[in-house]
C-alpha cells in the first residue's frame, strides 16, 4: 500500500483562482491595439489584455483578503484568450508580459510567501504548436507524424464541416490531442512539467487528466514533480468520483466538484437556474434538502484517505461554470450560505476572482469570466467582500477548521450541524437554509458546567442554552454561525 503524502502548505492555503486576460491590466506594458474595451461584454475570441505585471499591482488587495496562493488558468504562448491552445510550453504569453513579467511575479509572490500553481494542460495541444504545424505544413513526410493520430492528409484543420482527419479533444479542430503513448511525447510532456517546477512554481492543476489514459502516466509524473520539489502541490480537474487517482501514487486532490454540487445545491435550493448548470458534469439541480446534503457529505468524506481530504480543492464556481450568483439567481444569502460551508469543510478553499464583490456571469462560458471591474467600485458588493474577508479570517485564526476532525452532528430540511476538532478546540457549524428564524437542539453529552454560554464566533443567531445533554441555538432566517464550545472538557459529541 501506497504511503499517502500530502503538501502541508496546501491545508491552510487561500486559493485564489485568476483568469488572467481578465482579472487585471498593467498600464506599463505595450499592448497591441485590437483590445476589447475592458469595461466591455466579454466575447469568445476578444481579448482584453490582461496581464501578469497587472495581477503583480493587486497583491497588496490579493493579501488583504487573505489569499495566500494563485491559482492561474494557463500562461503559455497561445492563441486564445484562454490558453487552452497552447503553442509553446516554455514560453509565457507575450501578451502577459512574458517571461520577464512571469519572473517578476514569482519573486514577488515568494517575498510575500505566496504560492503559485499553474494549470498544466497536456493532453492537447494546438494547431499553432511547432509539431503539429509541421504536419499542416509537410503531411505525411513531417518528423512529428506520430506526435499525433492523423487519419487523413492532409489534415483538415480548419473547416468544421468535416471531421478533422485527426485525434482531436472532443472532436475540435483547434485542439489536436497528442500520442501520450510515444515515449518522446510522454518525456517532452514530463519535461515542461519540471521545467516550471524548477523555476520555482509550487505545483500544477492537470487541464483534464482522466483523457490520458496510459498505464504509468501520471505516477511517473508525481514522481518526477516531487523530486523537484516534495511539497509541490498536483490537483487534477476531476469532476466525479477520483478514487482511481487518489490513492496517494498520483494526485494531491481534485477539484471538488462533487462537494460543490452538493453545497449548491443545498445552500441555494429551489433557486438554482437549471440552464446555468447544464451540459456540465455537475448535477446541483435541483436544490436539496439538508438531510440530503448531510447524507452526500458522508458520503464524499468516506470516498477518500483523510490526507487528501485535507488537500482537495474546494470552489464554488471556476471559469468552466456559471458563478454561483448567477446560478442561485442573484440571491446574495445562498453565497454566503456556500461560502461559510466551503471555509468550514475540509480541504483548501478556493475563491474564483471576482466573487468576492459579487461579479456575475452565466453560460456560455465568455459570460462567466467578465474583466474584473477595478476602477467601478460602485459595482462591488462591499458587504460580500467583508463576508469573505470575515470568513478567510475565521479559517486562518481556527487551525481546527483547516485540519481538525469533521463529524456530522444533525440535519433535518432546512438546517445542518457539523463540528469540526482539534486536540484544544471544538467548533459548532450550523447553517439554516429556511427563510425564517429555526431554533434547534444539537445533542451534545458530557459538556461540562459552566457560568456562561459559548462564544459565538461567526454569522448570525445566537447561543440559547446549553446543558449536559445538548446545546440550542437560535439560527436566523438564511444565515449560519460557528460556534466555539472548546473549553468544555471531556466533550462527547452525537450525531
Amino acid at each position: 500500500m501506497v504511503e499517502i503524502n500530502t503538501p502541508e502548505w496546501v491545508k491552510h492555503a487561500i486559493f485564489y483562482q485568476i483568469f488572467p486576460d481578465r482579472f487585471a491590466r498593467s498600464d506599463t506594458l505595450a499592448k497591441p491595439t485590437n483590445l476589447e474595451p475592458w469595461e466591455s461584454e466579454p466575447t469568445t475570441y476578444g481579448y482584453k489584455g490582461g496581464d501578469l505585471l497587472g495581477v503583480v499591482e493587486r497583491l497588496d488587495y490579493l493579501q488583504e483578503l487573505g489569499v495566500t496562493a494563485l491559482y492561474f488558468n494557463p500562461i503559455f504562448q497561445s492563441a486564445s484568450n484562454h490558453r487552452y491552445h497552447t503553442h509553446d510550453y516554455y514560453r509565457v504569453d507575450p501578451l502577459l508580459g512574458g517571461d520577464t513579467a512571469f519572473d517578476t511575479l514569482l519573486a514577488e509572490c515568494k517575498r510575500r510567501n505566496m504560492r503559485i500553481v499553474l494549470d498544466g494542460v497536456f493532453n492537447h495541444a494546438s494547431r499553432g504548436f511547432f509539431q503539429f504545424n509541421d504536419v499542416l505544413e509537410n503531411g505525411a513526410s513531417s518528423p512529428w507524424l506520430d506526435w499525433f493520430t492523423f487519419t487523413e492528409h492532409p489534415a483538415n484543420a480548419y473547416d468544421h464541416s468535416r471531421p478533422p482527419g485527426y485525434r482531436a479533444w472532443v472532436g475540435l479542430h483547434a485542439l489536436p490531442q497528442f500520442n501520450v503513448e510515444h515515449p518522446q511525447v510522454r518525456e517532452y510532456l514530463m519535461q515542461v512539467g519540471e521545467y516550471w517546477m524548477r523555476k520555482g512554481i509550487d505545483g500544477w492543476r492537470l487541464d483534464v487528466p482522466f483523457e490520458i489514459k496510459v498505464p504509468g502516466f501520471w505516477a511517473e509524473f508525481r514522481q518526477r514533480i516531487k523530486a523537484i520539489n516534495p511539497d509541490a502541490y498536483i490537483v487534477g480537474e476531476v469532476w466525479w468520483d477520483s478514487r482511481e487517482w487518489l490513492q496517494g501514487d498520483q494526485f494531491d486532490g481534485v477539484m471538488n466538484y462533487l462537494w460543490t454540487e452538493a453545497a449548491i445545491a443545498f445552500s441555494a435550493g429551489a433557486r438554482v437556474q437549471r440552464d446555468q448548470v447544464a451540459d456540465r458534469s455537475y448535477y446541483p439541480w435541483p436544490g436539496i434538502d439538508g438531510v440530503t446534503y448531510a447524507d452526500k457529505i458522508d458520503r464524499l468524506l468516506a470516498l477518500y484517505p483523510w490526507p487528501i481530504q485535507l488537500t482537495q480543492l474546494n470552489l464554488l464556481d471556476s471559469h468552466d461554470t456559471a458563478r454561483f450568483i448567477t446560478i442561485a439567481d442573484g440571491d446574495r444569502a445562498s453565497v454566503k450560505l456556500g461560502t461559510l460551508l466551503m471555509f468550514t469543510f475540509p480541504g483548501a478553499p478556493s475563491i474564483y476572482y471576482g466573487d468576492e464583490i459579487g461579479l456575475t456571469g452565466g453560460r456560455p462560458d465568455a459570460l462567466a469570466r467578465r474583466t474584473f471591474p477595478w476602477d467601478y467600485l460602485e459595482h462591488w458588493d462591499m458587504d460580500l467582500l467583508d463576508f469573505h474577508k470575515q470568513a478567510i479570517a475565521l479559517r486562518k485564526a481556527q487551525p481546527a477548521l483547516r485540519i481538525g476532525s469533521y463529524q456530522r452532528l444533525y440535519a433535518d430540511p432546512d438546517i445542518y450541524v457539523f463540528a469540526r476538532r482539534d486536540a484544544t478546540t471544538t467548533l459548532i457549524v450550523a447553517v439554516n437554509v429556511a427563510d425564517n428564524e429555526r431554533i434547534v437542539r444539537v445533542p451534545i453529552t458530557g459538556i461540562a458546567s459552566r457560568t456562561s454560554l459559548p462564544a459565538l464566533l461567526f454569522g448570525q443567531g445566537r447561543v440559547v442554552a446549553m446543558d449536559g445533554t445538548g446545546l440550542t441555538l437560535a439560527l436566523a432566517g438564511r444565515s449560519g454561525m460557528v460556534v466555539d464550545v472548546s473549553s468544555d472538557a471531556g466533550l462527547n459529541l452525537q450525531p
